[in-house]
């Protein structure tokens, strides 16, 4: 049977995803691939058919039909393989020795410092059934110091590596997404703009890119 799209992506439907990272990938290299959305209001990433595949029951996993059905999950092993693999251009990593390693700090960086953080803000802002404003204002600070960590580099250079984008940039959109447009969209004392001037342009040339648009109407069409 001819496979029709080289992979199958299990992700879960909201705009705010933090693991839309891939989809970026795959639209920006232009592999074909086809995303099965799970529910998780009926847990279906812990359903036994998806813990199979992926025993972290967890979002992202990716199977790639073109590789004997190779399957993948952790969102950054998944950038990483995706672009040693298919990315023959060069287009979303570099040619220099260094800087691959560089964009690696970065993908770690964003795994451990951004990701977790960011995350416990949400918990605790948002879905814990009980007020913690230690924990919140705790987070909150993380989130901000993270901000800060990237406004010190971007103040410098415009993308994290190199002279151009990576998926070092494309890993770090939707946390930062999620951050802008929920819990700190109308916090009194945060100003994007005015406090983090060069992170506030960097995330805005991302969301511009037209692979990062695409993914971004394709999923409001749906709803």
């Amino acid at each position: 049977m001819v496979q029709l799209t080289l992979f199958l992506l299990y992700n879960r439907f909201t705009q705010c995803d933090i693991n839309r990272k891939i989809s970026y990938a795959l639209d920006e290299l232009k592999l074909t691939y086809e995303t099965k959305y799970l529910d998780f209001n009926k847990e279906e990433h812990k359903d036994l058919e998806y813990t199979k595949i992926n025993p972290n029951g967890r979002i992202p996993t990716l199977i790639d039909h073109n590789n004997n059905d190779f399957v993948l999950w952790e969102s950054n092993a998944i950038l990483l393989y995706l672009i040693d693999r298919y990315d023959t251009e060069k287009r979303l990593t570099s040619t220099n020795a260094e800087e691959k390693y560089q964009i690696m700090q970065w993908l770690f960086f964003q795994a451990s410092g951004q990701c977790p953080y960011f995350g416990e803000f949400y918990w605790f802002f948002a879905r814990h059934p009980e007020n913690f404003p230690s924990a919140i204002e705790r987070y909150r600070a993380e989130t901000l110091r993270v901000f800060g960590v990237l406004e010190s580099v971007l103040s410098k250079k415009e993308w994290l590596v190199g002279n151009k984008m990576t998926i070092a940039d494309l890993s770090f959109i939707p946390c930062n997404y999620l951050m802008l447009c929920s819990l700190l969209k109308d916090d009194k004392d945060f100003d994007f703009e005015r406090d983090f001037p060069a992170m506030a342009a960097w995330h805005a040339k991302l969301e511009a890119i037209p692979s990062v648009k695409n993914v971004f109407a394709s999923i409001s069409l749906k709803h």
